[in-house]
C-alpha cells in the first residue's frame, strides 16, 4: 500500500451504489488516504441534493477510517491539486466506460501531470450496476435493494414515494 499517497475518487454518486462502495474498498487497499469527492453536479440534474449524497457516501464509507468525504464544484483538477492528491481513482465497469474514461484520463494528465489516474474494476457481481439504472428502476417502482446499501435503499424508497414519486 502507498501509505503516504492521497487518492481522490470523484463522482456524482446519485446515489452511491454497491459498485461504488466496492471501488472505495479496493482503493483503501492501495492508498493510505482516500477522499471521495462528491460533485455538486452542476451539469446533471440529480435526484438527491448535494447534502443528501454526501450523507449517503459518509454512511457508506464509515468502515474505512482513512476515507473522508468532501464536496467539490468547478474543475476537479483544482480540487485534487489543492488537497495534494497524487492519484485519481476511476471505476470501470465495461468497455463502454473505457472510451470515455480513457479520454478523461488523457485530459486530466494534461491538466495535472503529477497526478496518476488509476482504473479499478468492481467485483463481477457489481459490474453492471450504475446510478442511472438504479434511479430509473426505483422511479418506475422496481426493487433496487440488491444494488445499494440498506441506508441508500431506504432513502430511494422515500424519494420515489414522496410528492415527486410515481
Amino acid at each position: 500500500m502507498a501509505e503516504n499517497v492521497l487518492a481522490v475518487y470523484p463522482g456524482t454518486f446519485d446515489p452511491i451504489t454497491l459498485g461504488h462502495e466496492d471501488v472505495v474498498r479496493r482503493a483503501t487497499q492501495l492508498f493510505g488516504r482516500v477522499i471521495v469527492a462528491v460533485a455538486a453536479g452542476h451539469h446533471k440534474k440529480t435526484m438527491f441534493s448535494l447534502d443528501e449524497r454526501i450523507a449517503m457516501v459518509r454512511e457508506a464509507v464509515k468502515p474505512y477510517p482513512q476515507v473522508t468525504v468532501e464536496s467539490f464544484s468547478g474543475l476537479l483538477r483544482d480540487f485534487v491539486v489543492q488537497r495534494g492528491g497524487k492519484a485519481m481513482v476511476r471505476g470501470l465497469r465495461a468497455v463502454t466506460d473505457f472510451d470515455y474514461e480513457f479520454q478523461l484520463a488523457g485530459m486530466n494528465r494534461t491538466l495535472m501531470p503529477e497526478v496518476e489516474t488509476v482504473f479499478l474494476t468492481p467485483s463481477d457481481k457489481f459490474q453492471f450496476i450504475s446510478s442511472t439504472f438504479v434511479r430509473e428502476i426505483a422511479t418506475l417502482g422496481g426493487e433496487v435493494d440488491k444494488f445499494v446499501s440498506a441506508d441508500v435503499y431506504a432513502r430511494l424508497r422515500q424519494k420515489v414515494s414522496g410528492p415527486a414519486g410515481p
